[in-house]
Protein backbone atom coordinates (compact mmCIF):
# COMPACT_ATOMS: atom_id res chain seq x y z
CA UNK A 1 0.00 0.00 0.00
CA UNK A 2 1.60 3.16 -1.23
CA UNK A 3 0.29 7.19 0.07
CA UNK A 4 -0.74 8.95 -3.23
CA UNK A 5 -1.81 12.38 -4.01
CA UNK A 6 -4.03 13.68 -6.78
CA UNK A 7 -3.59 17.23 -8.11
CA UNK A 8 -6.74 17.93 -9.51
CA UNK A 9 -8.40 21.48 -10.45
CA UNK A 10 -11.83 19.76 -8.89
CA UNK A 11 -13.09 19.52 -5.51
CA UNK A 12 -10.52 18.20 -3.26
CA UNK A 13 -12.22 15.29 -2.00
CA UNK A 14 -12.62 11.85 -2.09
CA UNK A 15 -15.09 11.47 -4.85
CA UNK A 16 -12.85 13.43 -7.49
CA UNK A 17 -10.38 10.75 -7.15
CA UNK A 18 -12.79 8.46 -8.70
CA UNK A 19 -13.61 10.88 -11.35
CA UNK A 20 -10.37 11.45 -12.59
CA UNK A 21 -9.71 8.32 -12.29
CA UNK A 22 -12.27 5.26 -11.13
CA UNK A 23 -10.10 2.33 -11.31
CA UNK A 24 -8.26 3.95 -8.39
CA UNK A 25 -10.90 3.31 -5.75
CA UNK A 26 -10.38 -0.66 -6.46
CA UNK A 27 -6.67 -0.44 -5.30
CA UNK A 28 -5.35 -0.55 -1.78
CA UNK A 29 -3.86 2.52 -1.63
CA UNK A 30 -4.28 5.73 0.25
CA UNK A 31 -5.46 8.79 -1.71
CA UNK A 32 -5.25 12.04 -1.17
CA UNK A 33 -7.09 14.33 -3.26
CA UNK A 34 -5.74 18.60 -3.12
CA UNK A 35 -5.72 21.20 -5.56
CA UNK A 36 -2.91 22.05 -8.14
CA UNK A 37 -1.26 24.56 -5.98
CA UNK A 38 1.95 22.72 -5.16
CA UNK A 39 1.71 24.40 -1.39
CA UNK A 40 -0.65 22.31 -0.52
CA UNK A 41 0.97 19.44 -1.91
CA UNK A 42 3.79 20.63 0.63
CA UNK A 43 1.45 20.40 3.48
CA UNK A 44 0.80 16.91 2.57
CA UNK A 45 4.51 15.55 3.77
CA UNK A 46 5.92 13.29 1.73
CA UNK A 47 3.77 10.77 -0.72
CA UNK A 48 5.17 7.76 -2.05
CA UNK A 49 3.83 9.01 -5.82
CA UNK A 50 1.92 11.98 -7.24
CA UNK A 51 -0.98 12.33 -9.99
CA UNK A 52 -1.58 15.12 -11.45
CA UNK A 53 -4.87 15.65 -13.36
CA UNK A 54 -4.56 16.32 -16.69
CA UNK A 55 -8.41 15.51 -17.90
CA UNK A 56 -9.63 18.73 -17.08
CA UNK A 57 -7.24 21.50 -18.58
CA UNK A 58 -3.86 20.40 -20.47
CA UNK A 59 -2.55 23.66 -20.35
CA UNK A 60 -2.16 23.88 -16.32
CA UNK A 61 -1.54 20.30 -16.37
CA UNK A 62 1.57 20.38 -18.21
CA UNK A 63 2.49 23.61 -15.88
CA UNK A 64 1.95 22.01 -12.83
CA UNK A 65 3.99 19.40 -14.13
CA UNK A 66 6.94 21.80 -15.25
CA UNK A 67 6.55 23.41 -11.61
CA UNK A 68 6.84 19.61 -10.50
CA UNK A 69 10.15 19.07 -12.15
CA UNK A 70 12.05 22.44 -10.52
CA UNK A 71 10.91 20.91 -6.85
CA UNK A 72 13.37 17.84 -7.60
CA UNK A 73 10.74 15.79 -5.75
CA UNK A 74 12.40 12.17 -4.69
CA UNK A 75 8.61 10.48 -5.77
CA UNK A 76 7.73 9.63 -9.10
CA UNK A 77 5.31 11.71 -11.00
CA UNK A 78 2.51 10.56 -13.59
CA UNK A 79 -0.05 12.27 -15.17
CA UNK A 80 -3.51 11.26 -15.82
CA UNK A 81 -4.43 12.06 -19.07
CA UNK A 82 -7.65 11.20 -21.90
CA UNK A 83 -7.91 9.15 -24.99
CA UNK A 84 -7.98 12.65 -27.16
CA UNK A 85 -4.70 14.12 -25.11
CA UNK A 86 -2.02 11.16 -26.45
CA UNK A 87 -1.38 13.06 -29.32
CA UNK A 88 0.02 16.40 -28.03
CA UNK A 89 2.18 14.67 -25.34
CA UNK A 90 5.20 15.43 -26.35
CA UNK A 91 8.90 15.68 -24.23
CA UNK A 92 7.47 19.20 -22.55
CA UNK A 93 5.63 17.08 -20.50
CA UNK A 94 7.98 16.41 -17.35
CA UNK A 95 6.94 13.15 -16.50
CA UNK A 96 7.69 9.61 -15.26
CA UNK A 97 4.68 8.11 -16.91
CA UNK A 98 1.00 8.60 -17.86
CA UNK A 99 -1.86 6.73 -17.19
CA UNK A 100 -5.29 7.10 -19.20
CA UNK A 101 -7.98 7.95 -16.80
CA UNK A 102 -10.35 5.15 -18.33
CA UNK A 103 -7.46 2.68 -17.49
CA UNK A 104 -8.52 -1.07 -16.11
CA UNK A 105 -7.60 -1.24 -12.29
CA UNK A 106 -5.34 -4.17 -13.35
CA UNK A 107 -3.47 -1.54 -16.08
CA UNK A 108 -3.15 1.18 -13.11
CA UNK A 109 -2.17 -1.22 -10.78
CA UNK A 110 0.83 -2.68 -12.61
CA UNK A 111 1.51 1.66 -14.13
CA UNK A 112 2.01 2.50 -10.01
CA UNK A 113 3.77 -0.44 -9.11
CA UNK A 114 6.19 0.06 -12.40
CA UNK A 115 6.62 3.57 -10.95
CA UNK A 116 6.82 2.93 -7.39
CA UNK A 117 9.16 0.52 -7.89
CA UNK A 118 11.79 2.77 -9.97
CA UNK A 119 11.46 5.67 -8.64
CA UNK A 120 11.35 9.31 -10.00
CA UNK A 121 13.46 9.86 -13.35
CA UNK A 122 16.35 12.29 -13.65
CA UNK A 123 16.78 13.47 -17.00
CA UNK A 124 18.43 16.54 -18.87
CA UNK A 125 21.71 17.33 -19.64
CA UNK A 126 24.10 17.92 -16.94
CA UNK A 127 24.47 21.41 -15.61
CA UNK A 128 27.71 23.52 -16.26
CA UNK A 129 28.52 26.43 -14.65
CA UNK A 130 28.04 29.90 -16.08
CA UNK A 131 29.12 32.29 -13.50
CA UNK A 132 26.71 34.82 -14.99
CA UNK A 133 25.76 36.67 -12.17
CA UNK A 134 29.25 38.31 -11.78
CA UNK A 135 29.69 38.47 -15.49
CA UNK A 136 32.31 36.15 -15.39
CA UNK A 137 32.61 32.57 -17.12
CA UNK A 138 35.22 31.32 -14.59
CA UNK A 139 34.40 28.81 -12.11
CA UNK A 140 35.21 30.04 -8.27
CA UNK A 141 35.13 29.21 -4.84
CA UNK A 142 32.72 31.72 -2.83
CA UNK A 143 32.63 31.88 0.83
CA UNK A 144 30.26 33.40 3.13
CA UNK A 145 30.84 32.65 6.96
CA UNK A 146 31.90 28.85 7.37
CA UNK A 147 29.32 28.40 3.90
CA UNK A 148 31.96 27.36 0.76
CA UNK A 149 30.48 27.11 -3.06
CA UNK A 150 32.57 25.31 -4.74
CA UNK A 151 31.65 25.92 -8.56
CA UNK A 152 34.39 23.98 -10.36
CA UNK A 153 33.36 20.57 -8.27
CA UNK A 154 29.72 21.62 -7.76
CA UNK A 155 29.91 21.21 -4.42
CA UNK A 156 28.73 22.90 -0.93
CA UNK A 157 30.75 22.63 2.47
CA UNK A 158 29.35 23.82 5.92
CA UNK A 159 31.46 24.07 8.36
CA UNK A 160 33.46 21.13 6.18
CA UNK A 161 30.76 18.99 5.71
CA UNK A 162 29.77 18.27 1.97
CA UNK A 163 25.82 18.88 2.14
CA UNK A 164 24.02 16.95 -0.45
CA UNK A 165 22.05 19.24 -2.30
CA UNK A 166 19.88 19.11 -5.75
CA UNK A 167 20.59 20.89 -8.65
CA UNK A 168 18.19 23.69 -7.78
CA UNK A 169 19.28 24.14 -3.99
CA UNK A 170 22.69 24.66 -5.34
CA UNK A 171 21.78 27.13 -7.61
CA UNK A 172 19.50 29.38 -5.56
CA UNK A 173 22.55 28.80 -2.42
CA UNK A 174 25.20 29.97 -5.00
CA UNK A 175 23.11 32.90 -6.08
CA UNK A 176 22.62 34.27 -2.92
CA UNK A 177 26.04 33.61 -1.07
CA UNK A 178 27.09 35.56 -4.68
CA UNK A 179 25.06 38.36 -3.22
CA UNK A 180 25.34 38.53 0.85
CA UNK A 181 23.88 41.10 2.37
CA UNK A 182 21.50 41.77 -0.26
CA UNK A 183 17.74 41.44 0.04
CA UNK A 184 16.78 39.28 -2.92
CA UNK A 185 13.09 39.17 -4.01
CA UNK A 186 11.28 35.81 -4.48
CA UNK A 187 10.95 37.01 -7.98
CA UNK A 188 14.53 37.81 -8.89
CA UNK A 189 15.07 34.04 -7.09
CA UNK A 190 12.58 32.78 -9.92
CA UNK A 191 13.80 34.82 -12.58
CA UNK A 192 17.70 33.94 -11.88
CA UNK A 193 17.56 30.31 -10.97
CA UNK A 194 14.27 28.71 -12.28
CA UNK A 195 14.37 30.91 -15.62
CA UNK A 196 11.88 33.06 -17.46
CA UNK A 197 10.08 30.43 -18.60
CA UNK A 198 8.94 28.84 -15.31
CA UNK A 199 5.42 28.45 -14.79
CA UNK A 200 5.21 28.33 -11.14
CA UNK A 201 4.62 30.86 -7.79
CA UNK A 202 7.30 32.04 -5.57
CA UNK A 203 6.54 29.27 -3.48
CA UNK A 204 8.77 27.26 -4.89
CA UNK A 205 11.23 29.61 -3.68
CA UNK A 206 10.02 29.17 0.10
CA UNK A 207 10.28 25.78 -0.19
CA UNK A 208 13.36 24.97 -1.35
CA UNK A 209 14.66 27.61 0.96
CA UNK A 210 13.07 25.76 3.84
CA UNK A 211 14.93 22.65 2.40
CA UNK A 212 18.18 24.86 2.50
CA UNK A 213 18.51 25.96 6.11
CA UNK A 214 17.14 21.80 7.09
CA UNK A 215 21.08 20.91 5.07
CA UNK A 216 22.63 23.72 6.76
CA UNK A 217 22.06 22.91 10.36
CA UNK A 218 20.13 24.77 12.74
CA UNK A 219 23.54 26.65 13.81
CA UNK A 220 23.67 27.99 10.60
CA UNK A 221 19.68 27.93 9.01
CA UNK A 222 19.89 31.99 10.54
CA UNK A 223 22.50 33.04 7.69
CA UNK A 224 19.29 33.03 5.52
CA UNK A 225 17.38 35.70 7.01
CA UNK A 226 13.68 36.47 6.13
CA UNK A 227 12.83 39.69 5.26
CA UNK A 228 8.54 39.27 5.44
CA UNK A 229 6.71 39.94 2.27
CA UNK A 230 9.92 41.32 0.52
CA UNK A 231 11.90 38.06 0.23
CA UNK A 232 15.44 36.70 1.45
CA UNK A 233 18.87 37.94 2.71
CA UNK A 234 21.87 35.95 3.32
CA UNK A 235 24.33 37.16 6.18
CA UNK A 236 28.19 37.33 5.93
CA UNK A 237 31.21 38.61 4.36
CA UNK A 238 32.41 36.81 1.29
CA UNK A 239 35.81 35.86 0.01
CA UNK A 240 36.27 34.26 -3.24
CA UNK A 241 38.97 32.37 -4.95
CA UNK A 242 39.15 31.47 -8.14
Amino acid sequence: MADLVLLTPRPADSASAALVLPGLSLLPHRVSVTGMDLGALVSHGDPDLVLVDATADLVQARGVLRSLATLDLDVPVLAVVGDGALAVLDDQWPMDDLVVSTASPAELAARLRLALGRGPRHTGASPAPSGAADGDDQPETIKVADVVVDEASWTVRAGGRVLDLTFKEFELLRYLVQHPGRVVTRDILLQQVWGGDYYGGTRTVDVHIRRLRAKLGPERESLIGTIRGVGYRFTGSRSTDR
